[in-house]
């Protein structure tokens, strides 16, 4: 079996994570309760629990822009991240930092894009044509 990562963290009301994790951004839920729900998010387990999300601050330098820290993330090919943004368009999400390229014509060339669930925790997603460039220097 490949390695998945598995992140729990706080959000403000289930039924709202439901409706984003699972119908805007098409994860699968798995197990639940009153308090958790489970979401297989691109092949990784996130379990969201009742409660108060983290602080997060922009102070990640990336580039030329400061970024949400913490931040939740996922790697993409190209033509996923492509159909993702769109879905998310369509669906009215607001973006902190709408899609864009990062690194163009350099190692480690990426699209990039950030936003926010119900609750507030920052999701970064980004699209690689080239896997090969995700650990590039």
């Amino acid at each position: 079996m490949p390695s998945c990562f598995h992140l729990a963290y706080h959000v403000t009301d289930l039924d709202a994570a439901r409706a984003f994790y699972g119908g805007v951004l098409g994860c699968a839920e798995g197990r639940s309760t009153q308090t958790w729900v489970d979401f297989d998010f691109f092949g990784h387990q996130i379990s969201l629990h009742l409660g108060e999300p983290f602080k997060t601050t922009n102070t990640g330098k990336v580039g030329d822009h400061m970024v949400p820290m913490p931040h939740l993330g996922v790697i993409l090919d190209l033509a996923s991240f492509n159909a993702l943004a769109a879905r998310l368009e369509e669906a009215g999400i607001a973006f902190e930092f709408p899609p864009m390229t990062r690194f163009a014509g350099k190692p480690g060339e990426q699209r990039t894009m950030f936003f926010r669930d119900p609750s507030g925790n920052p999701i970064e997603v980004k699209g690689f044509a080239d896997t090969s460039g995700i650990f590039a220097a």
